[in-house]
């Protein structure tokens, strides 16, 4: 069994660096019987992926993990440690501290734990600065034990830096980053690389989108052949991004790379986003419950293999794609810019 690597967080929790992400529970992907979810979490443990990505809003996420958890520590004293990141993900209202307090504690109930390994904070709109009440507050808790590490979720680099400016320590911010979208390159990077905060990425493989299964394929366009969240998602960022016509061209050149290195395409396209500078994880979804969890635990594995390491030859390939697409700082703006008008 390959050894999963890990990263250290500035608080000192260790995650792997391919992280289990338990949006897929949320309901949004299909229906999910949650005594199957729990059962699948023991194949990705079992495999050394012991770090799993939750919300408040993810539906049963938080209790799908409790219940994991408290069954995973009642097997005996040899059971493996894991890790449990979650997400405080308020509306914009008051931020007192007893409304703070509530929701940590409500997500410690749900996680059956004593204190969160980390709190991920997300706020919807900035020109409500009550966002920095808020994590004034998750701050005096983290200094209480309460929390350990406390980062961000889709903050952009202005926030990222009025934030730290302020004294609150910030572990990671979780935002997008792909082989199409690559905003984080353009100024977070530099900021995170200068003030020790890792960068926790999802929508690496655009819900499935960047495998073999799309490539050469008509553009899907019907609920249909979009039915899940993530895939009506990042469809709408591959035509922002440049369209179906050259999001083809990259999944043939993903293609080709994948084939010199005797992996499938979700390897390559992971291990693009695991080698970028601030990158500490790369959050890969799970569809706990609803899907067969065998082929991704084996594409993660394979992605974070010493064995795996993209040429710049590979890079080059990548580049000559990439830079014919539209500037997503541009269209978009830049980090979690498009979850907020």
């Amino acid at each position: 069994m390959p050894v999963v690597p890990k990263v250290t967080l500035p608080g000192g929790l260790e995650i792997c660096r391919v992280l289990n992400g338990m949006w897929q529970v949320s309901g949004k992907h299909g229906a999910v019987d949650r005594a199957k979810a729990v059962e699948a979490m023991q194949a990705y443990v079992d495999a050394g992926l012991t770090t799993f990505d939750m919300a408040d809003i993810y539906g049963p996420a938080e209790e799908i993990f409790g219940q994991f958890n408290s069954k995973l520590k009642s097997s005996g004293d040899a059971a493996p440690a894991v890790q449990s990141l979650t997400k405080y993900v308020p509306q914009p209202g008051p931020m007192d501290r007893k409304v703070v307090e509530k929701a940590i504690q409500l997500s410690m109930t749900r996680m059956q734990v004593d204190s969160l390994d980390c709190v991920q904070f997300h706020w919807w709109d900035y020109s409500d600065k009550r966002y920095l009440e808020a994590l004034g507050h998750l701050f005096d808790m983290q200094q209480e034990g309460l929390i350990r590490e406390l980062s961000l979720t889709n903050f952009d680099t202005q926030r990222l830096e009025e934030i730290s400016n302020r004294g609150i320590r910030i572990s990671s911010n979780q935002v997008q980053y792909s082989v199409i979208d690559q905003r984080p390159a353009v100024k977070m990077e530099q900021f995170c690389l200068a003030n020790d905060i890792q960068l926790l990425t999802y929508g690496t493989l655009a819900g499935g989108l960047l495998t073999e299964r799309y490539l050469g394929k008509a553009e899907p366009n019907s609920k249909a052949e979009l039915y899940t969240a993530s895939l009506s998602s990042y469809k709408e960022m591959i035509d922002t991004w440049g369209g179906w016509s050259l999001f083809q061209d990259l999944l043939a050149t993903l293609e080709a790379v994948a084939r010199r290195h005797n992996c499938p395409m979700a390897c390559v396209a992971t291990r693009y986003v695991l080698d970028r500078p601030a990158v500490g994880g790369v959050i890969v979804g799970c569809r706990l419950g609803v899907a067969n969890a065998g082929q991704h635990i084996g594409d993660s594995l394979h992605s974070c293999s010493p064995d795996l390491k993209l040429t710049a030859e590979d890079l080059a390939a990548i580049k000559a794609v990439t830079q014919r697409s539209r500037d997503l700082m541009v269209w978009i703006g830049d980090c979690g810019d498009e979850y907020r008008s």
